[in-house]
């Protein structure tokens, strides 16, 4: 864990300096060379992601595809949400918009006196004396994020106003590795919202932050990928796969329950199965079906969710407000 630490490090270091620092001088933020090279960091992480889906999951699509590539624009669109995000425009955005309100917020409770639970100390005299303390608080970083992720998912399918930002994810009928990213940037506002407030109360450093969302980020492509792969009967309840989650985007199970176009569904986990069997959401049949949402069908009245991005982006706001 340390050597992999050292070596992004200086990774980030010399982007940083290559590319990053000038770039803010030249356009005169050299006040911002802080936060440009926490910046670094993040898209340093999003190229290494985007190398992987390009060298590993794309293969693994083509070895085992669940269904042909019929409709190559709708996956196009889902690739410009994917660098939107891994590229760190997205989290420029919210720098610029957000993190002010964050900060000003958390500095008035560290004024009072709250400044954020530690919780990797807190569990610290439990941990296995030949553990790596590192490895640990990681695998415990990424289980209490996975948790809060599994409710946050709940909520974006059991509340009408949610569901109706997050159906756009659910909507894409030729689903591939770049189909995670391709969400309502509010539903993704209030997504990272919850989890930078949660990361800010338990404690976790700026490092181990991206290290969890990073490697969450990367399995959610492998999920979603066009691939037709299970984990077998033990995996499958230990790490979500792509037969897992492609349930949870089949249409009339991943988002309905209790009967038709009741909201729910099933299979919400992110990472770990566990959540899904505890709280009774799991199904865990050996099925590939279609994905999509129900009132796209055509006996169902064929409602359109728009097929460039900004199309999109506003019929979910309709949506929203009743409008569409």
């Amino acid at each position: 864990m340390d050597t992999l630490t050292d070596l992004f490090a200086r990774a980030q270091q010399a982007l940083f300096e290559a590319v990053t620092q000038p770039l803010l001088f030249s356009l005169g933020f050299g006040n911002l060379l802080e936060d440009g090279f926490d910046a670094t960091g993040w898209l340093l992480v999003g190229l290494l992601q985007l190398t992987v889906m390009l060298l590993v999951i794309a293969p693994l699509q083509l070895w085992r595809p669940v269904e042909p590539v019929t409709d190559r624009q709708a996956v196009r669109v889902d690739v410009i949400y994917t660098l939107l995000h891994r590229l760190g425009l997205f989290r420029v955005a919210l720098f610029f918009a957000i993190d002010p309100v964050w900060n000003a917020a958390f500095g008035v409770l560290s004024v009072h006196g709250y400044s954020g639970w530690q919780l990797d100390q807190w569990v610290a005299p439990w941990w296995p004396v030949a553990t790596d303390t590192a490895v640990f608080a990681f695998v415990l970083y990424l289980l209490v994020f996975d948790l809060a992720d599994y409710w946050i998912h709940r909520g974006q399918h059991g509340l009408n106003a949610w569901w109706a930002l997050h159906a756009l994810h659910h909507s894409q009928r030729q689903m591939t590795m770049w189909s995670d990213s391709r969400n309502h940037l509010l539903d993704d506002l209030l997504r990272d919202s919850l989890l930078v407030l949660l990361a800010r109360a338990i404690g976790i450093a700026p490092g181990q932050f991206v290290a969890v969302v990073a490697v969450t980020q990367l399995l959610e492509n492998l999920q979603h990928a066009n691939l037709r792969l299970s984990f077998g009967r033990v995996g499958e309840r230990l790490l979500v796969s792509p037969r897992f989650h492609r349930l949870h985007h089949s249409i009339g199970i991943g988002h309905e329950s209790g009967g038709q176009g009741t909201l729910g569904g099933h299979n919400f986990a992110v990472l770990f199965p566990v959540w899904d069997l505890l709280f009774g959401t799991a199904r865990c049949e050996d099925r590939y079906d279609p994905t999509g949402v129900r009132d796209q069908l055509p006996e169902a009245g064929a409602r359109d969710y728009g097929r460039g991005f900004w199309a999109q982006q506003w019929r979910g706001l309709q949506r929203l407000f009743g409008r569409a």
